[in-house]
């Protein structure tokens, strides 16, 4: 049986594989309703995404060096 580390890992891929899909990046509102926010903050915390503010939201990408 999977642990909640093997399901918290998976759904954090799950989100990397998703910002790629969509070019890169994603507008932060629709990754809210999808995601956890702490899925959303161990990526930052990493460094693996950034965020972006447009002036008109925020745009959740995948970061240069990664």
């Amino acid at each position: 049986m999977a642990n909640s580390t093997d399901n918290f890992d998976r759904r954090a891929n799950h989100l990397l594989r998703s910002i790629r899909l969509c070019g890169g990046c994603v507008p932060l509102h629709r990754l809210q309703f999808q995601f956890s926010d702490s899925v959303i903050q161990t990526l930052l915390d990493k460094e693996l995404v950034q965020l972006q503010n447009t002036g008109r939201g925020f745009l959740l990408e995948i970061a240069k060096d990664f």
